[in-house]
Parts: C-alpha cells; sequence; structure tokens
C-alpha cells in the first residue's frame, strides 16, 4: 500500500529546497502565507468567529 520514499528523493527535494531559497523563490514572506493559509484551513471555524490567522 504505502511506498517508502528513497534517501535520493529526500536529498533531490532537500537540495532543491536549499537552491529555491537561495536564490529567494522561496521567502520568509511566502513562507508566513503559506502557514496563514495552512492555519486557516486547519482551523477553519477561527475565522468564521473573527480571529485572525494572518502571521506577521
Amino acid at each position: 500500500m504505502f511506498r517508502r520514499v528513497s534517501l535520493v528523493f529526500v536529498v533531490y527535494i532537500i537540495i532543491g529546497l536549499v537552491v529555491a531559497w537561495e536564490k529567494h523563490y522561496i521567502t520568509v514572506n511566502l513562507l508566513k502565507g503559506l502557514l496563514s493559509a495552512l492555519l486557516a484551513i486547519l482551523l477553519w471555524w477561527l475565522p468564521l468567529l473573527g480571529v485572525n490567522l494572518h502571521i506577521h
């Protein structure tokens, strides 16, 4: 059922993340936006109650 993730694939992804960070494709603002969106998705009922989930 579950396929094991190979070490080569994990290293490939880590190198890709480092290169993207170094070339400024991934920024702190992007990470904050993704975290805010993830929190809003997982805790969807809080924004309905007026809670601000934006990470500043």
